[in-house]
């Protein structure tokens, strides 16, 4: 689960860029007092994640509002194929100023969640019966990392690490300033604990050869065709564990796991997952 101060933080941040010191149109339509109820439609299949936040989102600007969930994270949803109406995922009741302010903002992170992982479950329902995981990167929304990470794992998916300072990765540009992968590897092992994993991205066979030569824990097969991939998983034979990264799309990942990698690594399940058709229409009560 995400800690409750990340949920917190974003969703106070959030409502005020959207409703700043007032929300001009609310205000001069609806009467301080008048109660009202909200349902909340996903109008298309999906993966549900971050149910939390918009609960979150209106009981911040009205802490009586009932927020009543039908489904839990990770839930998959389907709706009949042109249904008018989607199908009920939550159902809320209060001020219906509260609830007005805070629509767009619980939306856009119920849509984007839910989003992410419906995506990733995609990823992971096409190397089914395959032995590896579908991972993210770091390529999330700034200050969004912990949320879209958990919708990932909401999605089937696993997480890379979270930031840089929770595993080394030498990447292109590390081994460019140190003059190559043995003497940055080398640096790395001199001033990391043991207890650190090291992983390393390599782009030729020669790389991946000379990644074997000083050790590692993970070895990174970065942009390599399927012939390539195929050879480097054959030359690390359990030495490491091999991760198959970058264009990798929906057409070609089983293809890419049938190679033998035990991990994909997938920038586009966070910085590219459309957001998902989820609704909320009121009514007086």
């Amino acid at each position: 689960m995400y800690p409750y101060n990340v949920i917190r933080s974003a969703v106070i941040k959030a409502l005020e860029e959207d409703i700043g010191p007032k929300d001009i149109t609310t205000s001069a339509i609806v009467p301080e007092d008048l109660e009202a109820k909200g349902i909340i439609t996903a109008k298309e299949d999906l993966v549900l994640a971050g149910m939390r936040v918009p609960s979150e989102c209106f009981r911040t600007l009205d802490p009586e509002i009932i927020f009543k969930a039908r489904f839990r994270d990770g839930d998959s949803i389907k709706v009949a194929k042109g249904s008018p109406t989607g199908k009920i995922v939550a159902e809320i009741k209060g001020n219906a100023r509260a609830i007005l302010m805070a629509e767009r903002v619980a939306l856009n992170f119920l849509q984007r969640l839910s989003g992410i992982a419906t995506l990733t479950a995609e990823y992971v329902k096409r190397v089914k019966g395959l032995n590896v995981k579908i991972l993210d990167t770091r390529k999330t929304t700034p200050g969004l990392r912990s949320l879209e990470k958990y919708a990932v794992r909401m999605g089937g998916g696993f997480n890379h690490r979270f930031g840089l300072y929770d595993a080394v990765l030498v990447k292109d540009n590390h081994i460019a300033l140190s003059g190559s992968i043995r003497k940055a590897l080398e640096k790395v092992k001199k001033e990391t604990s043991h207890t650190t994993k090291i992983e390393v991205e390599t782009k030729s066979i020669k790389e991946v050869k000379d990644a074997l030569t000083v050790g590692v824990d993970i070895i990174m097969l970065d942009n390599m065709d399927l012939e390539t991939i195929r050879k480097a998983v054959k030359m690390i034979k359990g030495k490491a564990l091999v991760e198959a990264s970058g264009n990798i799309n929906l057409d070609n990942v089983r293809k890419i796991a049938e190679t033998g990698v035990d991990l994909i690594s997938i920038g586009a399940i966070t910085h590219s997952a459309p957001a998902v058709d989820i609704s909320l229409e009121i009514e007086r009560l």
